[in-house]
């Protein structure tokens, strides 16, 4: 591990000074770890030119390894770390604008009655293995297939036209008939979401799939807001842009996407009392 350290630290920087001032080593002796690791690797890992070193092309794929196997190691360290002192803790995959504008506003009513609890984040947008990645549970859109896990059903998912009050002022939007003649914003993930509004309104649209596309209803929001489109999003994600006024509902007509959110977590963890807890926690205030 000291030599795997030492060779990170001076192929990051090109520098065995840097790298000895960083690991507070002599330079000397990252000299000799960068050596025996070549030597029981018998690969050349740096070139020494005129006094400054240089990656050769094995030291540069073995670094991107090194920095990637490191990193791991250092995130599962950090998971560890934080079972010290709690009661539980709580791993969950999450999508990044449910969970930031749904889920964390209402997340201190769970700590409320679960004090010694850590939940920890982090982002994925596809199903996973649970036996290759260690969660608890994962907030999933979609269908209810998941291999080796249990789907919880949270909600179901419906979009309205929002944008604006100052787009809709400008651009003159009175019937659904006039969103064929102004710019959409369309998510990436829902591709024909337009269309099939524009259907479910009785309007023959020509622009369905034109305008500006996004990866996340969170982008969408923000764009809609800076005036940048009308935008198809679930009312719940937009609360508090309606409340405050800087969004307006269009037209009070949801469209079904015929998906929607889960809970999911694996069967192993279905004893769990902390997991149980949690999800019918979800299920409460997605009721």
């Amino acid at each position: 591990m000291s030599a795997l350290t030492a060779f990170e630290s001076a192929g990051r920087h090109l520098s065995f000074s840097r790298a000895a001032a960083e690991l507070h080593l002599t330079q000397g002796a990252i000299s000799r770890q960068v050596r025996q690791l070549e030597e029981t690797l018998g690969v050349v890992l740096f070139e020494r030119v005129n006094q400054r070193v240089f990656l050769t092309d094995a030291g540069r794929l073995y670094l991107r390894e090194v920095q990637r196997i490191l990193a791991d190691l250092g995130a599962a360290t950090q998971r560890v770390l934080g079972f010290a002192g709690t009661a539980g803790t709580l791993n969950l995959a999450v999508l990044p604008t449910f969970a930031t504008r749904w889920l964390m506003p209402r997340l201190p009513g769970f700590l409320r009655h679960h004090p010694d609890t850590t939940v920890n984040f982090s982002v994925r947008l596809e199903p996973f293995d649970f036996l290759e990645e260690p969660f608890d549970g994962a907030i999933h859109h979609g269908e209810p297939t998941w291999p080796g896990a249990v789907c919880e059903h949270l909600c179901d998912e419906s979009v309205l036209p929002v944008a604006a009050p100052g787009l809709r002022e400008k651009l003159g939007i009175g019937s659904p008939e006039d969103l064929d003649r102004v710019p959409l914003l369309h998510q990436s993930t829902r591709p024909t979401a337009w269309r099939d509004w524009f259907a479910a309104a009785g309007v023959t649209s020509r622009n369905a799939f034109k305008g500006a596309h996004f990866d996340q209803f969170a982008m969408i929001a923000e764009a809609a807001v800076a005036g940048l489109g009308v935008a198809l999003v679930p009312r719940f994600l937009v609360e508090e842009e309606l409340r405050s006024g800087r969004l307006v509902v269009l037209f009070d007509a949801p469209l079904s996407s015929g998906t929607g959110y889960w809970f999911v977590y694996p069967e192993a963890k279905s004893g769990s009392a902390l997991v149980r807890a949690f999800a019918d926690w979800l299920k409460r205030e997605a009721g």
